[in-house]
């Protein structure tokens, strides 16, 4: 089975003409799976994943998330600050619910990476009623903080950490969009444990690469970066190509409603009732499996298992482990 990754399918959505992938057929006796990606990636990013799912004869869907891509900005976006809001959790989940409509399903087991997890943990809150699974791909689920994210990270982790520095509108995507293949040659790195992939930090700048202080990370000689490259020279093309037609502000826009969406989700019990499993990566740096230990309090329906020699870039580092762990799941559950 073959996708066409250059040519999506368009749907019209209330606000959003979002490009899908469609593979397989859908069937009565199970659900379809929905893929979604993380940032800095695309709907390309589970490219190894869905022949595995659909030889097996599960019916999937893989979203070019609002923002990104082929999909591009909210139709009601001006392109300025005033389009921020466009891209809080309330979007978010409801284009997968307008996604649903438009396949005419009612339900589906949805697998969330980066990102694309964050959202998937959040639909228990917004869109219960169209779950069937849920799927997080090195994404913990978290529970509602009790003070504002934004605050706390920039308490423990400085005012350049990454998802700090994206608050200050304009800045980082003017810095990114001049230049694409700069940041994802930069993050797209095998973080996997091994000789080949950990080369010791560059002497006096641990504290970039430790706190994820990307605008300066990219300004290190290439030459010192840590661990090897991961993609491909036509994979890596295919992202550089797809953040030269969407730019970065779109997938920045979502790192702009952590308060937001932290706010709308004031007085919602955090208890997560669906079948879920939890897939991490031993090595990721960003997301360690450490952080999904506090999960069986809140997500009552769990089971979990971690990917070996596997860093932040699941779907790319390990396809084949990613995919047996999820079909077999799927099988039990769902078949």
């Amino acid at each position: 089975m073959m996708l066409d990754w250059n040519s999506p399918k368009y749907i019209d959505l209330p606000d959003l003409r979002m490009a899908v992938f469609e593979a397989g057929t859908p069937r009565d006796d199970r659900p379809s799976v929905m893929l979604c990606h993380g940032w800095p990636e695309v709907a390309y990013s589970w490219r190894k994943v869905v022949p595995q799912l659909v030889q097996a004869g599960w019916h999937v869907l893989v979203p070019e998330q609002r923002g990104y891509g082929f999909t591009g900005k909210a139709l009601n976006d001006a392109g300025d600050e005033s389009g921020v809001p466009l891209y809080d959790m309330e979007h978010l989940t409801g284009d997968m619910a307008h996604l649903l409509d438009a396949y005419g399903l009612e339900k589906a087991v949805f697998a969330g990476h980066d990102w694309g997890g964050i959202m998937m943990w959040q639909l228990p809150f917004f869109q219960a009623e169209r779950i069937a699974g849920l799927i997080g791909v090195n994404t913990p689920f978290i529970p509602r903080l009790s003070l504002d994210p934004i605050e706390l990270m920039r308490g423990a982790l400085g005012d350049d950490f990454y998802i700090v520095m994206f608050q200050n509108y304009g800045q980082a995507e003017a810095v990114l969009d001049a230049d694409p293949a700069l940041p994802l040659r930069c993050l797209y790195r095998q973080s996997a444990s091994g000789p080949q992939a950990q080369t010791p930090m560059p002497a006096g700048s641990a504290e970039i690469w430790e706190k994820i202080q990307l605008l300066n990370m990219i300004q290190q000689d290439e030459a010192t970066w840590p661990g090897i490259p991961l993609l491909n020279d036509a994979d890596f093309a295919y992202y550089v190509d797809a953040y030269k037609r969407s730019g970065f502000r779109g997938g920045i826009n979502w790192y702009r409603n952590f308060t937001r969406n932290w706010q709308a989700t004031e007085g919602i019990e955090q208890i997560v009732p669906q079948p879920s499993l939890m897939i991490c990566a031993a090595d990721d740096r960003v997301l360690p499996p450490s952080m999904a230990e506090g999960m069986p309090a809140y997500v009552r329906d769990l089971e979990t298992h971690i990917i070996d020699n596997c860093g932040h870039w699941t779907q790319n580092e390990q396809p084949e482990a990613l995919s047996a762990l999820m079909l077999d799941w799927l099988a039990r559950r769902f078949a």
